[in-house]
């Protein structure tokens, strides 16, 4: 994993972050309060999501986050983009919140010169765009849905999610097909930031990518779902 960059503001990139993430999520616009953004989904197993604005500027939101969300008596999850990954951990779990295993890393990326590869061979690749959320998608000649994505283009940033490739279709280089057609296709509606959530998995690509790790993300719940434990 790279090293974290933390010459920008949290609070203000988590904000930037998290509206590009909403509009590609539909969800409504959260209400801040307590150091965290509060979003009510209404959804099975997330029916709350809390994420935290300001983990390591003040630490203390946290341990107030945390009891809230343990607190919730449907399920509830908390994120939290900090330095001090380890350290959020054990505060979480001493919430009683069940901490996921892997951990994430928000990232950014100015998308001028983003890397652009077009679909080769059998694969092609069209873009389309629904409101301020645009999709990517590289179809094989079958037909088939080979991989795709979204982007959420709010003002100068642009947020990449969902970045899939089907199974079928993998280490053939279609991630970085979607995401190049992305930020080709946000560079056109003015955006000039990429923002994103990665996975372990989507780390690598975003690096690859010259995407620049700004904290890692810890992900807790007050239930048990599948995978998590």
């Amino acid at each position: 994993m790279t090293g974290h960059a933390t010459d920008v503001d949290t609070a203000d990139l988590v904000r930037r972050w998290q509206r590009g993430w909403s509009a590609c999520r539909g969800w409504e616009p959260p209400r801040e309060a307590g150091g965290g953004l509060h979003f009510l989904l209404r959804r099975p197993g997330r029916h709350h999501e809390v994420v935290a604005l300001r983990a390591d500027d003040e630490p203390g939101t946290v341990g107030v986050l945390a009891a809230e969300v343990a607190g919730h008596a449907e399920a509830a999850w908390l994120t939290v983009p900090t330095a001090r990954p380890d350290a959020v951990e054990r505060e979480l779990r001493a919430a009683g919140l069940v901490v996921k295993q892997s951990r994430e890393w928000l990232m950014t990326r100015d998308l001028a010169g983003h890397p652009t590869r077009p679909a080769a061979g059998p694969y092609r690749t069209t873009t389309s765009v629904d409101g301020a959320v645009l999709k990517a998608e590289v179809r094989h000649e079958s037909g088939d849905l080979a991989a795709s994505g979204l982007a959420g283009v709010i003002g100068p940033d642009a947020v990449p999610d969902r970045i899939e490739t089907d199974p079928g279709h993998r280490r053939r280089g279609l991630g970085t097909v979607v995401m190049g057609a992305l930020a080709e296709a946000a560079v056109v509606r003015g955006a000039r930031t990429g923002i994103l959530l990665a996975s372990p998995d989507g780390e690598r690509l975003y690096t690859s990518l010259g995407w620049t790790t700004r904290w890692s993300v810890v992900i807790a719940t007050n239930v048990v779902p599948s995978g998590v434990s």
